[in-house]
Protein backbone atom coordinates (compact mmCIF):
# COMPACT_ATOMS: atom_id res chain seq x y z
CA UNK A 1 0.00 0.00 0.00
CA UNK A 2 1.25 3.59 -1.26
CA UNK A 3 1.99 5.84 1.39
CA UNK A 4 -0.50 8.74 1.21
CA UNK A 5 -0.76 10.79 4.31
CA UNK A 6 1.18 10.94 7.99
CA UNK A 7 -0.90 9.43 10.44
CA UNK A 8 1.82 11.30 13.10
CA UNK A 9 -0.57 12.33 16.16
CA UNK A 10 -2.91 9.69 16.04
CA UNK A 11 -3.76 7.00 18.15
CA UNK A 12 -3.74 3.36 16.48
CA UNK A 13 -5.90 0.99 18.47
CA UNK A 14 -5.53 -2.82 17.89
CA UNK A 15 -8.56 -4.38 16.64
CA UNK A 16 -10.38 -6.93 18.15
CA UNK A 17 -9.15 -9.63 15.70
CA UNK A 18 -6.07 -8.58 17.82
CA UNK A 19 -6.98 -9.50 21.08
CA UNK A 20 -4.47 -12.69 21.45
CA UNK A 21 -1.18 -11.30 20.07
CA UNK A 22 1.34 -9.14 21.63
CA UNK A 23 -0.74 -5.32 20.88
CA UNK A 24 -4.35 -6.76 21.86
CA UNK A 25 -5.74 -4.50 23.91
CA UNK A 26 -3.67 -1.54 23.04
CA UNK A 27 -3.71 1.99 22.24
CA UNK A 28 -0.68 3.44 20.67
CA UNK A 29 0.43 7.27 20.27
CA UNK A 30 1.78 7.87 16.53
CA UNK A 31 4.75 9.94 17.19
CA UNK A 32 6.25 9.25 13.47
CA UNK A 33 4.97 8.37 10.34
CA UNK A 34 6.13 8.88 6.75
CA UNK A 35 7.09 7.02 3.55
CA UNK A 36 10.23 4.89 5.52
CA UNK A 37 7.62 3.56 8.52
CA UNK A 38 6.53 4.33 11.79
CA UNK A 39 7.28 4.75 15.27
CA UNK A 40 4.94 4.80 18.45
CA UNK A 41 4.20 3.96 21.79
CA UNK A 42 1.79 2.10 23.74
CA UNK A 43 0.38 4.12 26.52
CA UNK A 44 -2.32 1.87 28.16
CA UNK A 45 -0.02 -1.01 29.27
CA UNK A 46 1.81 0.03 32.61
CA UNK A 47 4.55 -2.59 33.52
CA UNK A 48 5.12 -2.95 37.23
CA UNK A 49 8.12 -0.67 37.37
CA UNK A 50 6.85 2.32 39.08
CA UNK A 51 8.47 5.46 37.59
CA UNK A 52 9.94 5.96 41.09
CA UNK A 53 11.66 2.87 40.98
CA UNK A 54 13.03 3.36 37.87
CA UNK A 55 14.35 6.67 39.19
CA UNK A 56 15.84 5.13 41.93
CA UNK A 57 17.66 2.33 40.02
CA UNK A 58 19.08 5.30 37.67
CA UNK A 59 21.06 7.24 41.15
CA UNK A 60 18.12 10.15 40.65
CA UNK A 61 15.50 12.12 42.85
CA UNK A 62 12.24 10.53 43.45
CA UNK A 63 9.42 12.63 44.15
CA UNK A 64 6.53 11.90 41.71
CA UNK A 65 4.83 9.29 44.52
CA UNK A 66 4.39 5.34 43.84
CA UNK A 67 1.28 5.55 41.32
CA UNK A 68 2.89 6.79 38.10
CA UNK A 69 3.96 3.19 36.27
CA UNK A 70 6.21 3.21 33.73
CA UNK A 71 4.74 2.08 30.37
CA UNK A 72 5.51 -1.39 28.57
CA UNK A 73 6.19 1.33 25.12
CA UNK A 74 6.62 -1.43 22.75
CA UNK A 75 8.71 -4.76 21.94
CA UNK A 76 11.80 -2.79 19.80
CA UNK A 77 14.31 -1.62 22.19
CA UNK A 78 12.86 -1.82 25.47
CA UNK A 79 15.58 -1.42 27.73
CA UNK A 80 15.77 2.46 26.01
CA UNK A 81 13.40 4.82 28.29
CA UNK A 82 11.49 7.35 26.21
CA UNK A 83 9.50 10.59 27.47
CA UNK A 84 6.37 11.84 26.29
CA UNK A 85 5.30 15.35 27.91
CA UNK A 86 3.91 18.73 27.12
CA UNK A 87 6.08 21.37 26.07
CA UNK A 88 4.92 23.56 29.01
CA UNK A 89 8.89 22.92 30.16
CA UNK A 90 11.04 22.89 27.07
CA UNK A 91 14.37 20.53 26.44
CA UNK A 92 17.08 21.42 23.61
CA UNK A 93 17.09 17.58 23.19
CA UNK A 94 12.95 16.82 22.58
CA UNK A 95 11.56 16.58 19.63
CA UNK A 96 8.21 18.75 18.95
CA UNK A 97 5.48 16.07 18.15
CA UNK A 98 2.41 18.21 17.95
CA UNK A 99 -0.49 19.95 19.75
CA UNK A 100 1.86 21.08 22.42
CA UNK A 101 3.80 17.34 22.76
CA UNK A 102 7.07 16.43 23.06
CA UNK A 103 9.27 13.44 23.26
CA UNK A 104 12.69 12.78 24.59
CA UNK A 105 15.48 10.11 25.60
CA UNK A 106 17.34 12.49 27.42
CA UNK A 107 18.48 11.64 30.98
CA UNK A 108 18.22 15.05 32.39
CA UNK A 109 14.45 15.13 31.31
CA UNK A 110 14.13 12.02 33.59
CA UNK A 111 16.39 14.04 36.14
CA UNK A 112 14.20 16.74 36.26
CA UNK A 113 11.14 14.66 36.56
CA UNK A 114 12.57 13.38 39.77
CA UNK A 115 13.15 16.22 41.06
CA UNK A 116 9.75 17.97 40.86
CA UNK A 117 11.13 20.25 38.02
CA UNK A 118 10.16 18.23 34.89
CA UNK A 119 6.75 18.75 32.61
CA UNK A 120 3.40 19.66 33.95
CA UNK A 121 2.28 16.09 32.23
CA UNK A 122 4.30 13.40 30.97
CA UNK A 123 4.25 9.52 30.35
CA UNK A 124 7.62 7.40 30.46
CA UNK A 125 7.83 4.44 28.19
CA UNK A 126 10.19 1.66 28.13
CA UNK A 127 10.56 0.39 24.46
CA UNK A 128 8.59 1.68 21.38
CA UNK A 129 6.57 0.16 18.32
CA UNK A 130 8.15 0.36 15.14
CA UNK A 131 6.67 -0.64 11.46
CA UNK A 132 8.71 -0.38 8.50
CA UNK A 133 7.38 1.42 5.20
CA UNK A 134 4.44 0.29 4.00
CA UNK A 135 4.00 -2.12 6.59
CA UNK A 136 1.71 0.02 9.04
CA UNK A 137 -0.50 0.64 5.92
CA UNK A 138 -0.92 -2.63 5.15
CA UNK A 139 -1.79 -3.93 8.78
CA UNK A 140 -4.58 -0.83 8.31
CA UNK A 141 -5.61 -2.13 5.30
CA UNK A 142 -6.14 -6.11 6.65
CA UNK A 143 -8.21 -4.69 9.76
CA UNK A 144 -5.95 -4.85 12.24
CA UNK A 145 -5.84 -1.15 13.85
CA UNK A 146 -8.51 1.59 13.62
CA UNK A 147 -6.85 5.50 13.78
CA UNK A 148 -8.31 7.92 15.45
CA UNK A 149 -6.85 11.48 16.60
CA UNK A 150 -5.01 11.79 19.68
CA UNK A 151 -5.50 13.41 22.93
CA UNK A 152 -3.26 14.75 25.72
CA UNK A 153 -6.78 14.21 28.14
CA UNK A 154 -6.09 10.31 26.78
CA UNK A 155 -2.55 10.19 27.08
CA UNK A 156 -2.34 12.05 30.70
CA UNK A 157 -5.84 12.43 32.46
CA UNK A 158 -7.30 8.89 31.63
CA UNK A 159 -7.17 5.59 33.57
CA UNK A 160 -4.96 2.53 31.71
CA UNK A 161 -7.99 0.20 31.39
CA UNK A 162 -10.45 3.75 30.11
CA UNK A 163 -7.71 4.46 27.04
CA UNK A 164 -9.00 2.18 24.52
CA UNK A 165 -12.85 3.49 24.99
CA UNK A 166 -11.94 6.95 25.65
CA UNK A 167 -9.95 7.42 22.67
CA UNK A 168 -12.76 5.29 20.08
CA UNK A 169 -15.51 7.54 21.82
CA UNK A 170 -13.41 10.21 19.57
CA UNK A 171 -15.25 8.67 16.74
CA UNK A 172 -18.32 8.31 18.75
CA UNK A 173 -17.85 4.25 18.24
CA UNK A 174 -18.31 2.04 21.26
CA UNK A 175 -15.06 0.02 21.13
CA UNK A 176 -16.54 -3.27 22.85
CA UNK A 177 -18.78 -3.46 20.45
CA UNK A 178 -16.65 -3.64 17.78
CA UNK A 179 -16.31 -7.17 15.79
CA UNK A 180 -13.48 -9.79 15.27
CA UNK A 181 -14.17 -9.97 11.08
CA UNK A 182 -14.32 -6.47 8.67
CA UNK A 183 -16.41 -6.31 6.06
CA UNK A 184 -20.08 -7.37 5.95
CA UNK A 185 -22.94 -10.59 4.63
Amino acid sequence: MPFNSSLKHQFLLAMPNQAESYFGGTVTYLCEHNEEGAMGLMVNRPMELSLNKLLEQMGMGQCVGDSIFVMEGGPVNNERGFILHTDDTRYDSSLALADGLMLTTARHVLEAIGEGKGPASFLVALGYTGWGAGQLESEISENAWLTCPASSEVLFDTPFDKRVQRAADSLGIDFNLMSNEAGHA
